[in-house]
Parts: C-alpha cells; sequence; structure tokens
C-alpha cells in the first residue's frame, strides 16, 4: 500500500519523527533514528550543538542529507522568543520548516496558545512552513490552520509524562476538520499509545522521552516504527464495531 506522508510539499514514507534530547550520545541518538525508520528529526536549537566544532556535532552522527531535520523552539516561553530562535536555526542552516511551541509554565510545559497563534502568523508571513505544537482544542487547531500552519500537532498529554492519549475526543475532532497533517506531540509512553494515535486516524506521531528514556532505547525505536505502522494499517482497515453482547464467530443456524 502505498501510503506517503506530505508536508509543506515534502514526501516521507515515514510517519515516525523523533527527537534529538535525552539520549546518552549522538551515536545512540542516530541509532536510534536507524532503528525507527525516521526520515525527519526534531531538534531544540537552543540545546543541541549545530555550530561549534569543538564538540560533538549532531550533524556528524545524524547526516541532513539523509535526515530532514525539524529545529524547534523547545524552552521558548514567548512568540518574541521563540521568532528570534528559528530565525537564528535559518540563519545557521537553511532550515525553512520549523517546529513552532511556545509554553506557558515549567511545570506543565502546557503550550501557550495567545502567543503561539501569534508567533505562528508573524513566520508564516516571513516565509517560514511551520508545523505547530498546540494544546487539543479543535478551535485553536482550526485558528492556525486557517493562519497558514502546515501540519497541526496536538499533545496526547504532557510532554515527557508518557501517559498517553489522555483525550481522544479531542483529538479525533481535529483530525476530523483538519485539512493539514494531525501529528500527535507529546505524551507517548510506549507502542500501544503510538498505534492508539495511529488508529485514531493521525498522519503521524513525534516522540522523543519514549525513546530516549526507555531501558533499551534502541529497541523501543523499532518497536515505535512497527506500532505506527499497525495503527495506520489498522485505521486504514476500519475496526469491527464494538458490541454489548457476545457475537460468536461461527453462525449458529443449522447446528447439529
Amino acid at each position: 500500500m502505498s501510503d506517503v506522508l506530505t508536508i509543506a510539499g515534502r514526501e516521507f514514507s515515514s510517519r515516525l519523527i523523533i527527537g534529538t534530547g535525552k539520549y546518552e550520545t549522538y551515536a545512540q541518538n542516530a541509532e536510534a533514528a536507524e532503528a525507527a525508520g525516521a526520515e525527519m528529526v526534531t531538534v531544540a536549537v537552543r540545546r543541541v550543538n549545530l555550530t561549534d566544532k569543538d564538540k560533538p556535532m549532531l550533524v556528524d552522527f545524524l547526516d541532513p542529507k539523509k535526515y530532514v531535520y525539524l529545529p524547534n523552539t523547545a524552552g521558548c516561553f514567548t512568540a518574541d522568543d521563540a521568532i528570534r530562535t528559528l530565525r537564528l536555526a535559518r540563519e545557521a542552516g537553511g532550515w525553512n520548516l520549523v517546529k513552532l511551541e511556545v509554553l506557558s509554565d515549567k511545570k506543565t510545559l502546557y503550550p501557550d496558545m495567545e502567543e503561539t497563534l501569534a508567533a505562528a502568523k508573524l513566520l508564516i508571513k516571513d516565509g517560514f512552513e511551520v508545523m505547530v505544537y498546540c494544546s487539543d482544542d479543535p478551535v485553536y487547531a482550526r485558528k492556525l490552520e486557517d493562519a497558514g500552519c502546515c501540519a497541526i500537532m496536538p499533545l496526547g498529554s504532557l510532554i515527557g509524562s508518557g501517559l498517553g492519549i489522555i483525550n481522544p475526543v479531542n483529538i479525533r475532532l481535529i483530525i476530523e476538520q483538519s485539512s493539514v497533517p494531525v501529528i500527535v506531540d507529546a505524551g507517548v509512553g510506549t507502542a500501544s499509545d503510538a498505534a492508539v494515535a495511529m488508529e485514531l486516524g493521525c498522519d503521524g506521531v513525534l516522540m522523543n522521552t519514549a525513546i530516549a528514556e526507555a531501558k533499551d532505547p534502541i529497541l523501543m525505536a523499532s518497536a515505535m516504527k512497527h506500532a505506527v505502522i499497525a495503527g495506520r494499517e489498522a485505521y486504514h482497515a476500519g475496526r469491527m464495531p464494538k458490541k454489548r453482547y457476545a457475537d460468536p464467530s461461527s453462525p449458529l443456524a443449522g447446528l447439529i
């Protein structure tokens, strides 16, 4: 089955995006990306070494010619900080496709949607292609798409929490109204969470902590790869309806 994910005109065969934080080494990060079958990696511009050649550099382990780098604004709490960070990223690496996140507080890392929308509008006006981390609020998701964001990325649950998809109804509402890809971003803890996201009809899943903080990150990356594929296939297959009572697999009529 040909099933290509298209974001801002770029085509991907993998629907799993992984992060580049919390790994023990860049080498381990590269192994995980390979095991995950990922084609895109998100990069926290403020935290990952992209320019200091005297220290280990991410680009020496994850080849930018093989992986699409997605600079993100992790750690930004205002629209101004996020815009400044992404402009620096574009100057440093020429990256135009970016992930915007503007956080509200350090305890929950929940998105500040007012600041996020303001930043998105200015970045799009400045020529950026914006994939946007947001709350699971269908109203704000629609506003972000109307502003021109090329992918809507609602949280499954709090960043790094591993709580899974805590509000599947809202995620489904966002999917039904969106004409751009919807990618669950944050909260995935294990493979079944990724499968649930895909079974809801999401176009992809982005994760970092679930892989990086697993006891065996490489094995977990492989598990996530298969979970995303399985969830996508189950969504296309169409699950059986849930029933209140038993329904025998073999017909009861004609029994001897």
